[in-house]
């Protein structure tokens, strides 16, 4: 099995927690206090960091926060995943997929060159574009598949000919493609009743769930419709409702009292259901 997915089945044993914490760090959604220092962003995430470690499974890293700051945002991306606690899984969200000497280059970077436990990407240039990434066996490769956005409503839920939604093809092929357990779904938790629908299709792939939050999903309704039979097998990904909690802080430790705070509403949510 997956190294990075019994990594995550173990810490979601251990804390009864399925959270993904969201490092969506977005500079100007900051508090003032951090931009005004030398390093805003990565002492922002270092902080988030500090707030929810004993609760968290995940950590999810949009990389599209940091890409669009160039070098200076490569830079955070680098030492915030350093930053990250060992024992739990840390996620590139960078969405990749390309033809396959292209998708080679971009897993390399992602598992090699900066050793994130898993990635995801989008499925349709079809399998040859995925297979560099489903080749480290050891990792968690997260197909987008019925993702929470309502443009999914424009391809992810189109009918086929042969009667399925396209959602549901890409299930199919994910659950063929996956080696090792190496294989998950993205699925939004503001997909109430179909979350649960795919994860009795599929009881073996792992679930990345986003959508709970400032886009409408329900903690628990997430957790109790993605959960594997084993009751693992998912973390629910929580971003700005999270990290940018309200409030004028003062200091550093303000903020983290109250990123904690939430981070501890979430878990206790969390094991209400587990």
């Amino acid at each position: 099995m997956s190294s990075a997915r019994n990594k995550a089945n173990s810490r979601i044993a251990s804390l009864r927690s399925m959270l993904c914490v969201g490092l969506d760090s977005d500079l100007s959604k900051m508090p003032a206090l951090f931009r005004s220092m030398e390093r805003p962003v990565l002492e922002f995430n270092r902080a988030v960091i500090r707030a929810t470690a004993a609760h968290a499974v995940a950590y999810k890293v949009n990389t599209a926060f940091y890409e669009s700051r160039g070098l200076a945002g490569m830079r955070d991306l680098d030492e915030t995943l350093q930053a990250l606690p060992p024992e739990c899984l840390s996620i590139a969200d960078a969405k990749r997929a390309d033809i396959g000497n292209t998708s080679r280059h971009y897993a390399k970077a992602f598992f090699e060159a900066w050793s994130f436990d898993a990635i995801t990407v989008a499925p349709y240039m079809g399998f040859d574009s995925l297979d560099p990434f489903f080749e480290y066996d050891d990792k968690l490769v997260f197909v987008l598949c019925l993702t929470s956005n309502p443009g999914s409503a424009d391809f992810e839920e189109r009918i086929l000919d042969d009667g399925r939604p396209l959602y549901r093809a890409v299930l199919d092929k994910v659950r063929s493609w996956q080696r090792n357990g190496n294989a998950g779904i993205v699925v939004g938790a503001t997909k109430a009743g179909l979350l649960q629908e795919l994860r009795q299709e599929a009881p073996e792939l792992f679930f990345l769930i986003p959508g709970v939050g400032a886009q409408g999903g329900s903690m628990q309704d997430a957790v109790k419709e993605g959960a594997d039979p084993d009751r693992r097998g998912a973390v629910v990904n929580v971003s700005r409702a999270l990290i940018f909690p309200e409030g004028d802080f003062r200091s550093v430790e303000e903020f983290e009292a109250a990123v904690g705070r939430e981070a501890i509403k979430l878990h206790n949510d969390i094991k209400e259901v587990l």
